[in-house]
């Protein structure tokens, strides 16, 4: 999954090596998964808000303005707050690249990978911009991890302003809606704002929902079954009809209280929202009570578990086995059919609800 500039291409190369293929969905959908099927990976393209304040919107300007004419430190200045004044701090910080440059290079590639997702993405109040160092004063520990990352760097006072997150979030959303992509979304310290910038790409064309009065009084009306037939094609065939939001969105390892989640929930949301859920930022001793009364209130088929781990290998799997094996206790879920089920709510969320269908 990306997150940055230094790290689009190198998602590119393990998908060309390793990505989803047609077949490989097939026999996932069957459920024919025997040993010895090759490891295929789904990738996914995107600016993490960590690195937001990398991207300045070019969309403003009518202007033909290249990237090399914006004035590095009005950027910079304009968009973290407290607003910084060290011109030493502010010229080590990466040029800034324009937000439609980056929107035409998610696109080629989720063009050129037909199941990759847009991710990740999203904002984050938190954080704060590290220090910036050479790479050339890199340890042999960084010197192992993909250059552009916060590991190990102090950190300033600086945060990129709620706006410039917003605006770029949205921009991929749409992005995402545009190609009809599921996406993955990274909200700290801000679900309120997050939930308000995912309500804004979907305003208009909220579903219907039909009052408890009316359904009772059209509960026993015949409807011919060559009428259900059309209805369901039309509904795949909506699914496929570009628009200015996502039709999957997975809000990743998240962290809200239990109220929001009935927002997200709410029949009128044109989106189907998951849950995903990590014993990395999830389950630590001091969040894990609300983790659990979160999960308790998550619909079976909207959960998902991850890793959220950095780096594939024996610890990702481990992970991964203890968070399945949590959820599955919280929900009272014997394992093998917690598994089915988290299994089948990840091809919902990669591929679309018509294809579960298709496969059950």
């Amino acid at each position: 999954m990306a997150s940055r500039a230094q790290d689009q291409g190198l998602v590119a190369q393990f998908a060309d090596a390793h990505g989803l293929t047609s077949s490989m969905l097939s026999k996932l959908l069957k459920r024919d998964t025997a040993t010895g099927v090759q490891c295929q990976i789904v990738p996914s393209f995107g600016w993490h808000p960590w690195f937001s304040h990398q991207i300045y919107d070019d969309s403003v300007s009518q202007s033909t303005e290249r990237a090399e004419d914006v004035h590095k430190l009005d950027h910079y200045q304009a968009v973290l707050v407290p607003s910084p004044h060290d011109s030493d701090f502010l010229r080590k910080l990466p040029d800034p690249r324009p937000l439609s440059e980056l929107i035409d290079q998610t696109r080629l590639y989720l063009e050129k990978y037909p199941f990759a997702l847009v991710g990740e993405i999203g904002i984050d109040r938190s954080f704060r911009i590290p220090e910036n160092s050479s790479d050339s004063n890199r340890d042999e520990t960084e010197s192992a991890l993909t250059p552009g990352g916060r590991e190990g760097k102090r950190l300033t006072p600086y945060r990129v302003h709620m706006d410039h997150q917003k605006k770029i979030l949205t921009a991929q959303l749409q992005l995402a809606g545009e190609l009809s992509r599921p996406v993955s979304v990274h909200g700290v310290a801000a679900h309120g704002a997050l939930f308000e910038t995912l309500q804004a790409t979907w305003r208009g064309h909220e579903k219907v929902v039909v009052s408890k009065r009316i359904r009772k009084r059209t509960a026993h009306t015949y409807s011919h079954p060559d009428e259900e037939e059309n209805r369901s094609r039309d509904e795949v065939l909506d699914a496929r009809v570009a628009k200015p939001f996502p039709p999957r969105i997975c809000l990743h390892s998240y962290s809200g209280p239990p109220g929001p989640v009935k927002q997200y929930l709410h029949p009128s949301v044109p989106a189907t929202i998951f849950f995903s859920f990590s014993k990395l930022v999830n389950f630590s001793s001091s969040v894990s009570s609300k983790a659990i009364d979160v999960i308790k209130e998550i619909p079976d088929d909207r959960l998902l578990a991850e890793s959220d781990l950095h780096c594939a290998g024996e610890r990702m799997d481990d992970l991964l086995e203890r968070v399945v094996r949590t959820i599955c206790q919280i929900k009272r879920w014997p394992l093998e059919k917690g598994i089915r089920q988290l299994a089948s709510n990840w091809v919902h969320f990669i591929i679309g609800e018509s294809s579960v269908e298709k496969s059950d």
